[in-house]
């Protein structure tokens, strides 16, 4: 069985002399409250981006429904347009009844009809549908933003951490802000 190692960093090395030490690093402990609570937006950042993400691909797969359902609509309306021809034709033939010839005409007239206006409000819907998932991918993006800035944060808080540099520090605030905004931009859905 290999035996495991342990890579350590001079974080750790720090956070070790510290505890051995007994003192206590207040400014560590501002950032690690910190980088605590950045983790946290950045998971329920997470969460929204993946939540959109799905409701952005059901309302893709509903667009496709309705385009299927128009295109099958369209379909009938041609059937009923070649059966109208038809039955028109039909009607112009010696020994055929006129009058039966017609009726089924206008029948397959008015059915037509109908599969034009279930075919156009099918492709009214998936036209919905479709900028409705267009939206929403919007939403995911701004998800995707304000997670990807807390983690930049968080990689910030780290290299104030090991530099105990304060602008590395102010970087990591700004950042932070800038992905709470970033969120707040994906809930108000701009």
């Amino acid at each position: 069985m290999p035996e495991e190692f342990e890579v350590r960093g001079a974080h750790d090395d720090a956070l070790d002399h510290a505890a051995e030490s007994g003192s206590s690093d207040q400014f560590a402990g501002r950032i690690a409250v910190m980088t605590a609570i950045l983790s946290t937006v950045g998971a329920v950042f997470g969460y929204e981006g993946g939540a959109t993400q799905n409701e952005a691909l059901l309302l893709k797969n509903e667009a496709a429904i309705h385009k299927t359902e128009a295109a099958n609509q369209w379909a009938y309306y041609q059937a009923k347009g070649q059966k109208e021809a038809i039955a028109e034709l039909a009607a112009q033939l010696p020994g055929v009844d006129r009058d039966r010839a017609m009726q089924d005409a206008r029948r397959y007239a008015t059915e037509k009809e109908q599969s034009r206006l279930k075919a156009e409000t099918q492709e009214k819907a998936a036209k919905e549908a479709d900028d409705a998932s267009e939206r929403t991918v919007h939403r995911h993006h701004r998800w995707a933003q304000a997670l990807v800035a807390m983690q930049m944060a968080i990689a910030m808080a780290a290299i104030t951490i090991l530099t105990r540099r304060r602008w590395a520090q102010m970087a990591s605030y700004g950042i932070g802000v800038a992905g709470l905004v970033l969120g707040l931009l994906a809930v108000l859905r701009v």
